[in-house]
């Protein structure tokens, strides 16, 4: 097998990922799905120091997910806008 960790630390990984819960491992796997996004979204943001906050995340979801949806989701944000500013 391919691997930049030793075999050592691999087998520690192992033995200590089986003794796990599932609990436990769903838990593991959410903080680091959340670390990734962040790390992301800081990505972009920093390559894009003028958007705003929402055009930052349509274009989270454009490079994550497709333009076709973030182009769907920029339209429902600027509906969504004029409905809020239209009764209030």
């Amino acid at each position: 097998m391919l691997s930049d960790t030793a075999a050592e630390a691999e087998r520690v990984q192992v033995e200590s990922a089986r003794k796990m819960s599932v609990a436990e491992k769903l838990a593991q796997a959410r903080a680091l799905s959340a670390l990734v996004i962040g790390l992301s979204r800081r990505a972009i943001a920093r390559a894009n120091p003028r958007l705003s906050p929402r055009e930052l995340d349509v274009k989270f979801v454009e490079l994550h997910y497709g333009k076709e949806l973030a182009d769907a989701l920029a339209e429902d944000l600027r509906r969504r806008q004029a409905l809020r500013e239209a009764c209030g």
